[in-house]
């Protein structure tokens, strides 16, 4: 099995100006690297691969099968929105497509199932790796479907490394004592893990 991105986000859960208001950042000097922030937190949490397990903003995957399932197709990201084809390689090796009438996709539950419907079956296909690849399209929504939980920690996140760049090293000078040297801690870690907790695959929300 594998999954591959076909067509990414077409913009970010939390815009630039948000996080700005956030870390009361004034003027457009910082707006480049925030914005790679935010498209950097996002990344950590987004995607196969990211901390939740599933997509957020409307995006396009493919999943690859060396071969057709008995009954039930799982597909592993989510949440899926629909399913735009399922192609396959015959088995003189001449890709073709399944007809939609015989199959349908059920969301209902997390991760989501592409099944037959009554009296269908899937096609025989090459013996070879990837043979079956499925694209669906996947996500909340737009940026304003996002739960609240997963922006806010997109939030927190950039303004950590956008304010601990550089040095984690602090040092300040306390009068009677010296210099003092300290480590900077992101900022709102246990926060974050707490926003997102319930929205990895398997912590409570589907």
């Amino acid at each position: 099995m594998g999954l591959r991105l076909i067509s990414p986000p077409a913009e970010e859960p939390v815009t630039v100006d948000e996080a700005k208001a956030f870390l009361s950042e004034v003027g457009g000097a910082t707006d480049p690297l925030i914005s790679a922030l935010l498209k950097a937190s996002r990344q950590t949490l987004d995607g196969w691969g990211g901390k939740l397990g599933r997509a957020l903003v409307t995006q396009t995957w493919e999943l690859s099968l060396d071969e057709f399932p008995l009954y039930e197709v799982r597909i592993p990201l989510g949440p899926v929105q629909s399913i735009l084809s399922i192609k396959y390689d015959d088995e003189d090796g001449i890709e073709n497509t399944v007809d939609p009438g015989d199959y349908y996709l059920d969301n209902t539950s997390y991760p989501a199932w592409v099944a037959l419907n009554e009296d269908a079956s899937w096609p025989s296909t090459l013996g070879a790796f990837n043979a079956v690849r499925i694209q669906f399209v996947c996500g909340y929504g737009g940026a304003a479907d996002v739960p609240e939980p997963i922006r806010q920690a997109i939030i927190l996140q950039t303004a950590s490394h956008f304010r601990f760049r550089g040095d984690a090293v602090r040092r300040e000078d306390v009068p009677g004592v010296g210099s003092v040297e300290y480590l900077m801690s992101a900022v709102g870690q246990d926060t974050i893990e707490t926003l997102i907790g319930p929205y990895r695959v398997g912590g409570g929300f589907s």
